[in-house]
């Protein structure tokens, strides 16, 4: 039976992370194998996690990460905002986006899996992926994340001949606008036909029932329309750091000073 030392259970729980009495145990378990106690712990990992699948998850934050040209954001859920506040929690979510940017969403769950074992056994709640996007820019990316986590926004910009710094600094103005707005759409073009069409027919009820003709319905929502694209359609909003300005006249002002132009090519928001 091999002498379990203070210096191999150091050893084994900076490897994997886990609790010091349970590198202890997975080394007596394993007669001071480094690699099957790396294996034991694996297993011990899993079927924690395996028993902790079916609680509900609430909690949570996202995260954003860029590698190179490559961005992304997720949202990870966990059992209690106790947890989702942790600073172990929120570097866990922190690495995960890196690992979603680096792979794309398709292949992360594949090449997190072990990741979620681990954390899930050392912080001893159920943790799930929830959502989240991955994108390979041509641009420039730019994020912003509230709080602990609780709201994530990426924006992305082209920025033909203009100041990569100063474009990514743009993108994350917009990041900032996103998360304290309502944003549907880029544009009016944007918008999703049958959201528009929801609304006009709410408001030609809402007028017909106010004693409105038809007629006369029909020529009050034209306006109300136009007032409801530019509530929800981030160009047309109010920018929240200048209100005097326009999202689209902030960004041309952006634009100028980066010495190029700048267009808004999509943006991703998540949270809890």
């Amino acid at each position: 039976m091999a002498t379990i030392t203070a210096a191999m259970v150091k050893e084994l729980r900076e490897i994997t992370g886990a609790a010091m009495m349970d590198c202890k145990k997975a080394l007596g378990e394993t007669d001071g194998n480094i690699e099957t106690a790396k294996e034991f712990l694996r297993k011990k990992g899993q079927a924690s996690a395996d028993k902790k699948s079916s609680r509900e998850t609430k909690e949570g934050a996202v995260g954003i990460a860029q590698v190179g040209n490559k961005a992304a954001l997720i949202k990870i859920a966990c059992e209690t905002d106790f947890v989702a506040i942790n600073d172990g929690f929120q570097d866990f979510v922190g690495s995960m986006a890196a690992i979603a940017a680096d792979t794309g969403i398709e292949k992360f769950g594949e090449a997190s899996k072990a990741d979620f074992v681990t954390a899930i056994s050392k912080m001893g709640e159920n943790m799930v992926f929830v959502e989240g996007q991955a994108w390979e820019s041509d641009g420039v990316v730019g994020g912003y994340i509230h709080g602990k986590g609780k709201i994530g926004v990426m924006v992305e910009l082209s920025n033909e001949g203009a100041d990569a710094e100063k474009a990514a600094e743009a993108a994350r103005g917009l990041a900032m606008h996103i998360a304290a707005s309502h944003v549907e759409a880029i544009s009016a073009d944007d918008l999703d036909p049958a959201v528009l069409e929801k609304e006009k027919t709410f408001l030609i009820n809402q007028a017909k029932e106010s004693g409105k003709s038809e007629e006369i319905a029909e020529k009050m929502v034209v306006g109300r329309m136009n007032k409801f694209k530019k509530e929800i359609c981030l160009l047309d909003q109010k920018f929240v750091r200048e209100p005097e300005k326009s999202v689209s006249d902030w960004l041309a002002a952006q634009a100028k000073d980066a010495g190029g132009t700048l267009k808004v090519t999509r943006y991703f928001k998540s949270g809890f």
